[in-house]
C-alpha cells in the first residue's frame, strides 16, 4: 500500500478503489454501491442506567472470593480448531453508502473510569495535516492490551502468555510484574491473555483457560498493585479455538464491556452472531460486583431483560449481537460514541461507530453472518442493522484491528479521528466523520515490529501501538 495515499473525501466503496487511483481519488463514475456514511442521530440522548448496587457491603461470608464461578450461566459449546497470531486469520475490504447529514455529537459523559482523564471538548483537528511517528518506548513479549490504572503514573501493560506489568513509559522500563496467570492460560494461535481493564478497585482480566475457554476474572487492587484477593466474573465455553473475542472496556457509564467473537471455524456455523440466547457473537454489559454475593449485576435496560410480565428471547447481559470478532473496541472519551472492529470473514474488514446520543449501541445488531460489512454475507438485511463506517478489502489487510478516537494534546491535527490498523500491513490508519462525511486517510506509518495486536491509550489520551513481535509505541507528532 503506497504510504501517502491520501483521498481526502471518502467517495467510494472500497479503500481498493482508491488505492488504485494511483493517489488521487476515485472518480464518481468508478465508484459501486453502497456507500458508507455518518450515523445520524435517530433517538434522544438516554440518561446513563443506574448500576446495581456497589458490592460494598453485599458480600456473603460464606462464600471465598478466590474463583468462584458466576451464578450467571454461561453458553456452552465444545472444542475445535486454531488459527493464526492474535486476531483472526481470514479477514475482508471497504465500501460504502450515501452521504448523511452531519452527525450531532452524542452528549458528553461524566468519565466513569477513573483511569483517564476527562477529555475538554474542542473543535476536532484536520487529520489531512496532522504528521505522525511511531517512537518505540520498548520491547516485550507479545504485547497484547494496554490499561490506563487511578493512583498509577505507570501504564498497565498485559502479554499474551498471562502477565500485566507496570511499565514506565517514560523511562522505557518495565517496573514490576503485578500479575502472572502464565500457568493457567496459552498463548497459542488466538488464545492466551487476550484483555483487560482496570477501576479504581479491580483489575479485569480476560482468557483462555487450558482448555480454551474462556474466563473474565476480577483481581482487587492494592495502591499500585494486587492484594491477592480474585474472583472469577464470567466463563464461557467456545467450541472452538478462534474467535474467541478478549477485549475489555469500561464505558462511559462505568459497567464492563465484555466482546465475544462468534466461536470460531469459519462462516459462523452455529449462526451464534445472530442468536442472543448465546453469548458468542456479542458485546455483553455487566455490572461486575467481585466482593459481593454474585459476580456481576444486570443494567436493567440491557435489550433483552424481560419486563414485568415480559419474556424475552435473550441473553440479559448481552448489550448488542451480530459481531463475528470484535477484535478491540473503545469509547471515545469526549462523545461516549462506541468504536468496534470487526474482522470479516474472507471479503471485507469493518469499524462500526455506535452514536452515545442513539444509545451507544443498546441492542444494535451489526449485521454478521447475515452481513459481512456493507454487504450480503448469508442473508437478508437484520432489522436494527447497524452499518459499518468503513470498511476494506483483502487487497488491503487481512485483520482490522481497532484503536481509539485520539483526544490527546501532542497532535493538534489529529485530534477527533479514530486512529486503527490492520494486522497483517501493520500501517495506521485514521477514520473522521465529524465533517458528516466518511474521510479517511493512510497517515503513512507503519507500526514498528509489524503484526499490529492492539492500541493503549494513556490517562492524558495519548496513543500507543503494541506489536505482537514486541515493541510498544507511542504515537508521537513526526
Amino acid at each position: 500500500m503506497p504510504p501517502d495515499r491520501l483521498c481526502r473525501r471518502w467517495l467510494g466503496p472500497a479503500m481498493v478503489a482508491v488505492i488504485a487511483a494511483a493517489g488521487a481519488c476515485a472518480a464518481d463514475d468508478e465508484l459501486l454501491v453502497p456507500r458508507p456514511t455518518v450515523p445520524s442521530v435517530t433517538a434522544a440522548p438516554t440518561a446513563a442506567p443506574s448500576p446495581p448496587a456497589d458490592d460494598t457491603g453485599t458480600a456473603d461470608p460464606q462464600q471465598s472470593d478466590l474463583d468462584d464461578e458466576p451464578r450467571t450461566g454461561s453458553a456452552e459449546s465444545t472444542a475445535g480448531e486454531a488459527a493464526p497470531g492474535s486476531p483472526a486469520p481470514d479477514s475482508p475490504a471497504p465500501d460504502g453508502r450515501e452521504p448523511a447529514a452531519p452527525a450531532a455529537p452524542g452528549p458528553v459523559p461524566e468519565s466513569s473510569d477513573p483511569g483517564q482523564e476527562q477529555a475538554v471538548r474542542r473543535p476536532d483537528g484536520n487529520m489531512f495535516a496532522a504528521d505522525v511517528h511511531a517512537r518505540v518506548v520498548l520491547d516485550l513479549d507479545e504485547p497484547i492490551d494496554m490499561a490506563a490504572a487511578t493512583g498509577d503514573d505507570f501504564l498497565w501493560v498485559a502479554e499474551r502468555a498471562g502477565l500485566v506489568l507496570r511499565v514506565d513509559m517514560e523511562r522505557g522500563q518495565v517496573a514490576e510484574t503485578i500479575l502472572d496467570i502464565t500457568a493457567e492460560t496459552v498463548a497459542a494461535g488466538e488464545q492466551g491473555l487476550l484483555g483487560i481493564a482496570v477501576t479504581d478497585r479491580w483489575l479485569f482480566a480476560n482468557f483462555t483457560d487450558l482448555e480454551g475457554h474462556t474466563r473474565v476474572d476480577a483481581f482487587e487492587r492494592e495502591g499500585t498493585g494486587l492484594s491477592g484477593r480474585r474472583r472469577t466474573i464470567l466463563t464461557q465455553s467456545q467450541p472452538f479455538r478462534n474467535h474467541n473475542g478478549g477485549d475489555l472496556a469500561i464505558g462511559p457509564d462505568g459497567l464492563l464491556y465484555v466482546g465475544f467473537g462468534d466461536g470460531g471455524s469459519g462462516g459462523d456455523p452455529l449462526d451464534a452472531g445472530q442468536d442472543p440466547t448465546t453469548w458468542l457473537g456479542a458485546v455483553l454489559r455487566i455490572q461486575p460486583t467481585p466482593g459481593g454475593v454474585e459476580p456481576y449485576g444486570v443494567p436493567p435496560d440491557n435489550p433483552f431483560v424481560a419486563g414485568e410480565g415480559q419474556t424475552v428471547g435473550g441473553r440479559p447481559e448481552i448489550f448488542l449481537i451480530g459481531v463475528r470478532n470484535p477484535w478491540r473496541f473503545s469509547f471515545d472519551r469526549a462523545t461516549g460514541d462506541l468504536w468496534i472492529a470487526d474482522v470479516g470473514q474472507d471479503s471485507y474488514e469493518e469499524v462500526t461507530v455506535l452514536l452515545a446520543a442513539n444509545g451507544g449501541g443498546l441492542g444494535a445488531n451489526l449485521g454478521w453472518r447475515l452481513r459481512e460489512g456493507l454487504h450480503s454475507y448469508a442473508g437478508e438485511e437484520p432489522p436494527g442493522h447497524a452499518d459499518p463506517v468503513w470498511e476494506y478489502g483483502q487487497d488491503d489487510g487481512c485483520s482490522v484491528t481497532g484503536g481509539f478516537v485520539y483526544r490527546g494534546s501532542a497532535i493538534e491535527d489529529l485530534y477527533g479521528a479514530y486512529v486503527f490498523g490492520d494486522y497483517c500491513t501493520s500501517r495506521l490508519w485514521a477514520v473522521q466523520i465529524s465533517t458528516g462525511e466518511v474521510e479517511f486517510r493512510d497517515l503513512g506509518v507503519e507500526v514498528p515490529g509489524g503484526s499490529l495486536a492492539s492500541f493503549g491509550e494513556d490517562a492524558r489520551g495519548e496513543l500507543y501501538t503494541l506489536s505482537l513481535n514486541g515493541p510498544v509505541a507511542r504515537i508521537v507528532p513526526g
